[in-house]
C-alpha cells in the first residue's frame, strides 16, 4: 500500500534560515512512503545484496518497551526515492525473515541513530544480527573528539539535536516531542492500525534525514575516526545481545586497515567487555542518585552501560580501548 500522493515533511526550517536550508533540496524532496506488508513491496536490491549495487539507506524500528522482551512493530527504511515502513505486525515473521539478508549484510549500510536496542529486538525477536551499521550518535561524538572537544558521561547527542545542528540539518523536529507525549500516555502507540497519518510522518520524519547526515559526516571523518565507527557501530550493535556462546554467532570486527599503522605501531584495539553482577549488588555499582557508576565513567575513557529496567539488569557493558576496559572492569569489581 502506498499513500496516494508524496508525503510532506512536517519538521519546519529554521526561521533565521531565510525559509531555505542551503541544501533544502536534498532535504527536503518529496519522495512517497509505502506501507509494506509483503517483501514483494520492497526493492529488489535491498532484498537481495549484492556487492554491484550496494546501498546506503536510513534505519530506524519502533515498537512497545523496544527491547528483547518488548514487540518491534515498525521498521524503516529511508531509500534515496522512497521511504518504506516495514509492518511487523501485519507482515509478521515472514516478512522480518525476508529482511534478515539485508540487515545481516556488508553490501547495505544501515545509518541509524543509537542502534543498541534496535540490535536487540531484531535479534531476539527474529533472530536478526544486524550488521554494517553507521551509528550517527557515535559519529558525532567522532566528530566532537577530532575537533578537541571531549563530552561528560553520558552526554550523548539526542536525534532531535542532531537534526538541529547547522553543520548537518538546521531543523527543529517539534513533532518528535509530540510522539513522546503520545507514547507516555500510551505506550501501545505504534501497535494501532491501520497506521495513522501522524504514525506514518512521524517514522518516516525519523530517518528520511540520516541518508543526507551520513554523508555529511563521512566528510569530516579522518582515517582513524571511520575504523572506531565502524568497530564501535559492530559493538554497539553486539553489546545487549548476549548470549551463551559469548557472540561466536555474529561477523568478525571490522579490520584496522595498514595505514593506521604509525611506525610498525598499531592504535589499541577495541572491546566489548560484559561484566556479570552478583544478585543484589547492582546497587554498589550504581550507587546513591548514579554517583558510583558516574565517577567510575569520569575515570575510565570506555561507555559503560547498565541494561536498566529493559534488562538484562545483571550485567554492565563496556565498550572501548582494551586498557580503558580493563581498568573499569577493575574498579566495578571493588565495588562489588
Amino acid at each position: 500500500m502506498a499513500f496516494a500522493s508524496p508525503h510532506q515533511t512536517y519538521i519546519p526550517l529554521p526561521s533565521d534560515s531565510g525559509g531555505q536550508h542551503p541544501d533544502h533540496a536534498a532535504l527536503l524532496s518529496l519522495v512517497p512512503i509505502y506501507i509494506v506488508t509483503h517483501a514483494s513491496q520492497l526493492p529488489k536490491d535491498f532484498l537481495v545484496p549484492s556487492p554491484v549495487r550496494q546501498l546506503v539507506i536510513g534505519f530506524d524500528c519502533e515498537g512497545v518497551d523496544l527491547c528483547r522482551h518488548g514487540s518491534l512493530c515498525i521498521m524503516q527504511l529511508a531509500f534515496p526515492d522512497a521511504i518504506y515502513l516495514v509492518d511487523a505486525i501485519q507482515g509478521g515473521e515472514k516478512l522480518m525473515k525476508a529482511c534478515k539478508p539485508a540487515l545481516e549484510s556488508s553490501y547495505i549500510t544501515k545509518v541509524i541513530h543509537d542502534c543498541k536496542r534496535d540490535s536487540e529486538a531484531l535479534y531476539f525477536q527474529f533472530g536478526i544480527k544486524l550488521h554494517n551499521v553507521v551509528d550517527s550518535q557515535i559519529a558525532y561524538s567522532l566528530i566532537e573528539e577530532q575537533q578537541g572537544r571531549r563530552r561528560s558521561p553520558d552526554d550523548y547527542i539526542s536525534f532531535v539535536g542532531l537534526l538541529a545542528d547547522p553543520r548537518y540539518c538546521g531543523i527543529s523536529y517539534l513533532e518528535k516531542k509530540e510522539v513522546r507525549v503520545l507514547l507516555k500516555q500510551d505506550p501501545k502507540f505504534w501497535t494501532y492500525r491501520p497506521l495513522s497519518e501522524l504514525m506514518v510522518r512521524a517514522a518516516a520524519d525519523d530517518v528520511r534525514f540520516l541518508p543526507y547526515i551520513y554523508y555529511k559526516m563521512m566528510e569530516e571523518l579522518n582515517e582513524h575516526s571511520l575504523w572506531k565507527l565502524a568497530v564501535r557501530g559492530a559493538l554497539y550493535c553486539r553489546c545487549f545481545c548476549v548470549n551463551d556462546n559469548e557472540y561466536a554467532d555474529w561477523p568478525s570486527l571490522p579490520n584496522m586497515p595498514e595505514n593506521l599503522m604509525v611506525d610498525g605501531k598499531a592504535p589499541e584495539e577495541e572491546i566489548l567487555s560484559v561484566l556479570e553482577i552478583p544478585q543484589g549488588k547492582m546497587g554498589c555499582v550504581i550507587g546513591r542518585k548514579g554517583a558510583s557508576i558516574l565517577s567510575i565513567k569520569q575515570c575510565c575513557k570506555a561507555e559503560i552501560l547498565i541494561g536498566g529496567a529493559k534488562g538484562p539488569p545483571d550485567m554492565v557493558f563496556i565498550i572501548g580501548p582494551v586498557k580503558e576496559v580493563r581498568k573499569a572492569e577493575a574498579i566495578l569489581r571493588g565495588r562489588i
